[in-house]
């Protein structure tokens, strides 16, 4: 199976603080992978990394096959262009409505005329769930799961091989957060991408996540499936699956076909 991101050894200090001591961990194409771990455990650190925006001490973080600690500016510019990015909040531009945000992506990387970027952005929106007239509003007049929604599009707009989503379905209803989960899978079932994210969401973890890593203790403790990381007896990992997800508990509800694992 072909590896998207590879990061070995990676260590990561800030001051005297050391967040990542010896990180690795590898992402398969087109895979759903989760980044989950105790509080302070560098999660975001990792994904900032990953994208460009952090630089760790030493070790080795490889991205679509461009190790990245000794990128060329042009290569940089390319791997940008390869993947999109959801924050937590959406970060959308509240001086710009739905389809400018979009369309920003569009307007920086390409030589599209207006008239395609429009088509594309049409295109991003309804590919998230929104109705066309979303893209006439601006930030402020969304709720919380239309503002997932446009990000996500906005993230979509390249047509990445990889998106990075962190903490896609936090401050969302259950029933949105289940919705928004179906339009991930959805959405790399469709364009074959391979989707990196940030959760503590355990019906996320349970029902979309193909593999897994846990941080902890400055390390990845745990990788692989849910099934997988079951198995670890690293006290953080324990506590965090142990109410829902027991190893009998888990067995069960696998049998019963109460969770899906892809």
């Amino acid at each position: 199976m072909k590896r998207v991101i590879e990061a070995e050894g990676v260590v990561t200090r800030f001051g005297e603080r050391t967040i990542h001591d010896g990180v690795s961990l590898h992402v398969n194409e087109r895979e759903i992978y989760a980044i989950l771990g105790e509080s302070g455990s560098g999660k975001s650190v990792l994904m900032k990394e990953m994208i460009l925006l952090l630089r760790p001490q030493a070790g080795k973080i490889t991205v679509l096959g461009q190790n990245l600690d000794n990128i060329s500016f042009k290569e940089a510019q390319w791997l940008r262009s390869e993947w999109g990015v959801l924050f937590q909040f959406g970060a959308l531009y509240s001086s710009l409505t739905i389809a400018e945000n979009i369309e920003v992506q569009l307007k920086e990387y390409t030589k599209l005329s207006k008239r395609m970027r429009d088509e594309l952005v049409r295109s991003k929106i309804a590919m998230v769930g929104l109705d066309a007239h979303v893209g006439a509003l601006y930030p402020s007049e969304l709720s919380g799961g239309m503002i997932k929604r446009a990000a996500l599009a906005r993230a979509l707009a390249m047509e990445p091989k990889l998106l990075f989503l962190d903490e896609p379905t936090s401050g969302l209803d259950p029933v949105g957060a289940r919705n928004f989960d179906k339009l991930i899978v959805e959405l790399r079932h469709m364009l074959g991408i391979t989707v990196v994210m940030i959760t503590h969401d355990l019906d996320s973890i349970s029902n979309i996540v193909d593999r897994m890593a846990i941080l902890a203790d400055r390390h990845v403790v745990a990788e692989g499936t849910l099934e997988d990381v079951l198995h670890s007896t690293h006290p953080f990992v324990e506590e965090f699956f142990k109410n829902e997800y027991s190893r009998e508990k888990f067995a069960h509800r696998l049998k019963e076909g109460e969770i899906d694992v892809l």
